[in-house]
């Protein structure tokens, strides 16, 4: 193999590519990057056998072939490089790299040891706005369950519906202690109700890749993903992921929601976070619990945590409250993940009772972002 690419060409194939490296004790080569040249592109792949990334980039290819180098000290290497053309060829044991005064040799691995990548022949393909897929993984991705017991509660639940005639994807997670849903357009591809649940490491990496291509005008505004026999395809320009699925069935979270409430507020955001902010520093350790007093008589939210050792605080917002006098407990650091995860000024805040599940939203999209956590009961 011998070719030559842009030092930033090169940087963007490994910069997408070179975080899925693992370490395998029993297969070494899982910690190389795949680099195979033909034609006038260089594709780069890796994987750590649960998913795989690829992406092409354009280069002069005067011998065709391919090669695995690894993939950290390789990415390492680019990144020290001066903005030059980079010439690489490849040997039985090393890949020789020069750039202009640069000259280096890295050892590699063959390539016929590279694990075969599946293609998928997408039996549903859809279409979602990149901006979208990408505000709405912000705001799931962090209620994602990280014990594996349960495996389908480690992935984010896909249903793919219609609203009158548009395309919609809703996407859920939860971890038991809260839940957080998000329903954003999609382009083209529902004909009918589709559910799908995949895995959160899977799309902390399509994230990931997203915001490397964030400034880049000339890629399109819309990702393409494509399912089939238990595996997912994300492709977006000149990258591929490639997933498995979880097969289980995500539960029906939907009753858990509560529909009818008994004390509802419209507060502000960044007043909220801070009066739990403050409060949370005499919070119990370990237990993280701090106490929302809703009065609708003074229009006043009071947030209040009392630790033994340290202290106690109390916090007064003001409000617009409606409905009974309430109160609850719940655990700030969960309260808080959900507050940052709305982008509105104000929020929604509402509740039954200190026994049951408390539900919020930014105001004014309640149907478009719903987030609920469960109260610490005393």
């Amino acid at each position: 193999m011998k070719l030559s690419c842009t030092r930033d060409n090169l940087h963007q194939g490994l910069s997408i590519t070179s975080h899925l490296m693992t370490k395998n004790v029993n297969l070494p080569i899982l910690q190389n990057v795949l680099v195979k040249a033909e034609g006038g592109t260089i594709r780069f792949t890796s994987t750590n056998l649960e998913m795989a990334v690829n992406c092409t980039v354009r280069g002069k290819v005067e011998e065709p072939g391919e090669y695995t180098i690894p993939s950290k000290l390789f990415f390492d290497y680019v990144s020290l490089l001066p903005n030059e053309t980079i010439q690489i060829e490849s040997g039985d044991q090393d890949a020789k790299v020069q750039c202009g005064t640069y000259k280096t040799k890295i050892n590699g691995l063959g390539a016929s040891e590279f694990p075969l990548v599946p293609s998928v022949e997408g039996e549903h393909a859809y279409q979602i706005p990149v901006s979208d897929l990408k505000t709405a993984l912000s705001q799931v991705l962090f209620a994602v369950a990280t014990n594996e017991s349960r495996p389908e509660l480690t992935g984010v639940s896909f249903a793919f519906h219609t609203h009158g005639n548009e395309g919609r994807l809703t996407l859920a997670t939860t971890d038991s202690y809260r839940l957080a849903e998000k329903t954003i357009p999609v382009i083209s591809g529902v004909t009918e109700d589709f559910n799908v649940v995949i895995p959160a490491k899977t799309l902390s990496e399509v994230s990931r890749i997203l915001s490397v291509f964030k400034d880049d005008v000339e890629l399109p505004s819309a990702i393409t993903m494509s399912l089939s026999n238990s595996q997912v395809v994300f492709v977006y320009g000149p990258v591929e992921l490639i997933s498995r699925t979880i097969d289980e069935q995500y539960p029906d979270y939907k009753q858990i929601i509560p529909s009818n409430f008994q004390t509802q507020a419209v507060i502000d955001r960044d007043d909220f976070i801070k009066a739990v902010k403050t409060a949370s520093l005499f919070s119990k350790t370990g237990l993280f619990d701090v106490k929302l007093a809703f009065d609708p008589e003074s229009k006043q939210l009071s947030v209040s945590a009392t630790d033994a050792t340290r202290g106690a605080n109390t916090t007064h917002s003001s409000a617009d409250i409606t409905g009974v006098p309430n109160n609850v407990t719940v655990n700030y650091k969960y309260l808080l993940d959900g507050l940052q995860a709305i982008s509105s000024d104000q929020v929604v805040y509402e509740m039954i009772d200190a026994s049951n599940p408390c539900l919020l939203s930014p105001k004014g999209e309640t149907d478009s972002y719903r987030y609920v956590v469960m109260p610490i009961k005393q």
